[in-house]
């Protein structure tokens, strides 16, 4: 199961370290609406989607909660199906669905979870609701 930090269900993005500071931050300045996810993530981890309405708290690399977000939207889908509007939420600097297709692949590959345009994912959209201090 995924932590739990102030009774909400956390939410860690990228990998701990500079990943997921300038991906924390993206989220702080208002940039990042959208994230993505692996389906089989939540299968692994025994966990039920998000939905919309539920409030999350967004995790440092250190474990303790940068921000609570709300979510606005939860879509499945695959690789291969991702918009170009939920890609630029992301708000990570993609010029294009390509761009974020190649930077998602390979951040995938670097921690041992290959994608190819059949993989399922979770598609979060969010808000934030406040940062945590």
């Amino acid at each position: 199961m995924w932590p739990r930090v102030d009774g909400m269900r956390a939410l860690e993005l990228g990998t701990a370290g500079e990943l997921r500071e300038r991906l924390n931050g993206l989220v702080l300045a208002g940039r990042k609406t959208a994230t993505t996810g692996l389906l089989s993530e939540y299968v692994e981890e025994t966990e039920g989607l998000e939905f919309t309405g539920e409030r999350l708290a967004l995790l440092g690399s250190d474990g303790d909660r940068v921000a609570t977000i709300e979510i606005t939207a939860v879509e499945l889908t695959t690789f291969g199906d991702i918009t170009w509007e939920h890609a630029s939420a992301e708000g990570e600097g993609d010029r294009s669905l390509d761009e974020w297709r190649t930077g998602h692949s390979r951040f995938w590959d670097s921690i041992g979870t290959p994608v190819d345009e059949h993989t399922a994912l979770v598609c979060l959209a969010f808000r934030l609701v406040t940062p945590a201090h």
